[in-house]
């Protein structure tokens, strides 16, 4: 199977297989009545979210989906990933990819009518530095001049944040880095409202703002029921002008209520597992836009190398060998996902077509590394070395993915003489024990990679919270972040997937699709795994009647 390949469920065909891209309704005008009676209001589907409003506070992907309609970013994202103006109409970035001046765009205004400037832009780069922040933006990854200074409570400002004019902001850094861009283009938040008050190391006063954002995005909060749904009305003042439908509603939904909601029309959008199953019933509704798309993120198995079984890189090497991970994501995707190799999806210009070693299952091979690594076999088949039993936890959180993981991982395990223990956790657990060092094994999807440093960054010495360093990928990891050239950067990338092969960190699990889909009483949805459903919601408006 050549890289990249899209594998089949057992007794699918490639024909079977939904194809890339949107598959328009096949009968408009099977649109439920419930929906044919809103005319002005488009109502997508959500999990539920915490009600922490502020895109950079929340902790909670699905608060970040709500943040996402009330705040633009400086810089935004085209649908392959590239950085297009946003808020910002263009920047320029000096020769030696340090100084970066930004210019926004004339006559941008907060929902409230207050101007948005550049002093605004300045003030969230240094609240995103201030001691107290404990939010999930990592801003001292762009190094601004000057920021840990402030931080640290070393200096009053920040040196490297210079208003020019009101349209203008230079951000000076002190080192190159092709991820600097989008971090310093993010939302911006208003210094008259959320910079009130506003004493370095004191942020409480931020929390009494959480469910009152005030933001500059395509529509303006109203209201959060818990459980139920959130509710926005159109933005007359977004800069790219205010959006078709006049109001917006998030409803909540989980998976085993999205389709029937779908299907009688109290939702207009929402996603589903890609599966065969899910997009048969999809099209079988005759008025659903069936929209599918490659995602960026990988899933992974996290190995704890504090643990000193797992120090040894055979051992490490085995685990990978011994997992059946294309059974695993046949079991789950069937069709729409295949094996990971490389800590980068397909999608990505830095993924290696011609591939790192593919780890195919090969249980002999496991066995070999193991007694290789001096772990023998006991009376009961289980492994041991020095009196210590090879006995791995395994932390999951409850997901189809993991659902199907742990009875694949525990019988292949087992059979290489390894005792495996699943804990099954919520993600506030999970991640409690992942912090605290107290696992093996633990199994994590990443969030959406905009640049391929994102999905290796956490593979540096300085960033590993696992325990895994390694020189030669520090090297690599900085390398490919202090070039914005693609060509340049390419083959960096291919030369650290080679080294993250031969010493892995993790256990690299699978790439998927994502399918959503969207009612036929309204046109210009078409999200992509960049921007979602946000980029394209201000487009979105009634389809026009059935001639």
């Amino acid at each position: 199977m050549l890289a990249g390949a899209v594998w089949l469920a057992a007794g699918a065909s490639a024909d079977d297989i939904l194809k890339e891209g949107i598959t328009p309704a096949t009968d408009p005008g099977q649109v439920p009545a419930a929906a044919a009676l809103r005319k002005d209001t488009v109502v997508a589907g959500i999990s539920e979210p915490q009600g922490i409003f502020n895109p950079y506070f929340f902790t909670n992907g699905w608060d970040e989906n709500v943040t996402n309609v009330i705040f633009a970013r400086l810089i935004d994202l085209d649908s392959q990933g590239k950085p297009v103006p946003g808020l910002a109409a263009a920047w320029q970035v000096s020769a030696d990819n340090r100084v970066y001046t930004i210019k926004l765009r004339p006559g941008l205004t907060f929902s409230d009518g207050s101007p948005l400037t550049a002093e605004d832009v300045a003030f969230t780069l240094t609240l995103l530095h201030d001691p107290a922040y404990d939010g999930e933006t990592d801003l001292s990854l762009a190094h601004i001049d000057g920021g840990e200074a402030y931080k640290t409570g070393k200096a009053s400002a920040i040196r490297g944040l210079k208003v020019i004019d009101p349209l203008t902001l230079e951000v000076t850094t002190t080192q190159p880095g092709a991820t600097t861009l989008f971090l310093i283009g993010g939302p911006v938040l208003s210094k008259a409202y959320y910079g009130k008050g506003y004493q370095p190391g004191k942020l409480t006063y931020l929390r009494t703002l959480h469910g009152k954002p005030l933001g500059n995005g395509p529509y303006i909060y109203d209201t959060y029921i818990p459980g139920q749904e959130i509710r926005f009305h159109a933005n007359p003042r977004y800069y790219r002008g205010a959006p078709a439908m006049a109001r917006f509603i998030y409803r909540v939904t989980n998976p085993a209520t999205n389709f029937q909601l779908f299907q009688t029309g109290e939702t207009d959008y929402d996603a589903f597992t890609s599966r065969p199953d899910d997009v048969e019933q999809l099209k079988m509704l005759g008025f659903a836009n069936i929209n599918l798309y490659s995602s960026s993120d990988y899933s992974k198995i996290a190995f704890n190398l504090k643990k000193p079984a797992l120090q040894d890189v055979r051992v490490r090497q085995a685990l990978i060998y011994g997992l059946d991970r294309q059974k695993l994501i046949s079991v789950v995707y069937q069709g729409y996902g295949q094996v990971a190799n490389e800590p980068i999806a397909p999608i990505s210009w830095a993924y290696d077509p011609s591939g790192v070693n593919p780890y195919a299952y090969d249980p002999a091979k496991a066995n070999q590394l193991l007694e290789a690594a001096g772990w023998v076999r006991g009376a009961d088949g289980i492994r041991s070395k020095a009196g210590q039993r090879l006995t791995l936890t395994l932390l999951v959180t409850k997901k189809v993915l993991n659902d199907a993981l742990v009875p694949v991982a525990r019988e292949n395990y087992r059979q290489l003489g390894i005792d495996l223990r699943p804990q099954v956790l919520d993600f506030n657990a999970l991640l409690a024990g992942y912090k605290s060092g107290n696992y093996d094994l633990a199994s994590f999807s990443t969030s959406t990679l905009n640049d391929p440093h994102d999905g290796v960054r956490d593979f540096q010495t300085s960033e590993s919270t696992n325990g895994y360093s390694n020189p030669a990928v520090d090297k690599l990891i900085a390398e490919g972040n202090s070039t914005l050239d693609t060509a340049q950067r390419k083959p960096i990338y291919h030369r650290l997937y080679q080294a993250l092969a031969e010493d892995p960190p993790v256990i690299l699990l699978g790439y998927r699709k994502i399918l959503s889909a969207s009612s036929a009483r309204v046109t210009g949805f078409t999200p992509d795994i960049y921007n979602g459903l946000v980029g394209s919601l201000p487009a979105v408006k009634l389809a026009a009647p059935a001639p």
